[in-house]
């Protein structure tokens, strides 16, 4: 009886090659690049409209009256702080898969916590300039029949405020993500250059994110570097997909 084909103890198994059905993440890889490019910039246009705008850090009251003047331009900053957060997700998830064949544990627990992160944020009502919710309280603010009234959706907006500066655990788990997953991008599949910006980029991260609000000078460079690491996750990926073979037969056209 024939038996079972091994691979010699040592040998890495092949990358980039197509699974027994005929399909590769080819195209996986290449959306997840294309993603990781478009988080930056959807990020940088919400820098640029804060700018133009910047948004009241203390006082509740300040806060809903800002609103009702600039009640566009918050809101629009608002959802580019928030909707490009599921794009991270996926350039975990793109980046398990590449990453699997040289660790599969540390793989998954990076892409894990990395994602995860990045999925909570969503979950979260602020995105540390400001808050959807806010925008329904400055409505009901300048609607408010009297003082007591507008009073009362002042406090509430004060308490939005002080969460918008209250440290978040998942800052801390989105840089830690970074930082594991580069740790096993060391071992190959992409650029060693990439990872050690990760490793950087990660073990600052997750010290600024903690302390963001007692040393904000750390915060605003793990930010610039967060962005440079997503950018060039987003290439290596991008290539990744170019260097990829196509699935074979009727596959190779979906790939």
């Amino acid at each position: 009886m024939d038996q079972p084909k091994t691979r010699p103890r040592g040998h890495p198994a092949p990358q980039a090659t197509p699974s027994s059905d005929g399909q590769t993440w080819r195209r996986l890889y290449f959306w997840a690049g294309i993603s990781s490019v478009l988080f930056v910039a959807l990020l940088i246009l919400a820098l640029v409209l804060d700018f133009a705008a910047p948004p009241p850090v203390h006082g509740g009251a300040e806060t809903l009256e800002f609103i009702a003047r600039n009640k566009g331009i918050y809101v629009a900053e608002q959802l580019l702080w928030i909707v490009p957060n599921v794009l991270p997700v996926l350039v975990f998830v793109a980046l398990f898969l590449a990453l699997a064949p040289l660790d599969k544990s540390l793989a998954l627990l990076a892409a894990v916590t990395g994602a995860l992160s990045w999925g909570l944020i969503l979950a979260v009502p602020v995105t540390s300039r400001g808050s959807l919710v806010l925008a329904y309280l400055s409505d009901r603010y300048a609607a408010a029949p009297d003082d007591a009234a507008r009073l009362r959706y002042a406090t509430a907006a004060e308490a939005i405020v002080a969460e918008n500066n209250t440290p978040a655990a998942v800052g801390v788990l989105s840089a830690l993500g970074i930082l594991l997953i580069s740790v096993v991008m060391l071992k190959g599949v992409l650029p060693r250059a990439l990872a050690w910006l990760g490793i950087v980029t990660g073990g600052l991260g997750s010290i600024a994110e903690a302390l963001r609000h007692a040393v904000p000078e750390s915060y605003w460079g793990y930010g610039v570097l967060m962005w440079v690491w997503f950018v060039a996750v987003g290439v290596a990926l991008i290539r990744l997909a170019a260097l990829t073979p196509r699935g074979r037969g009727r596959s190779s056209r979906l790939a």
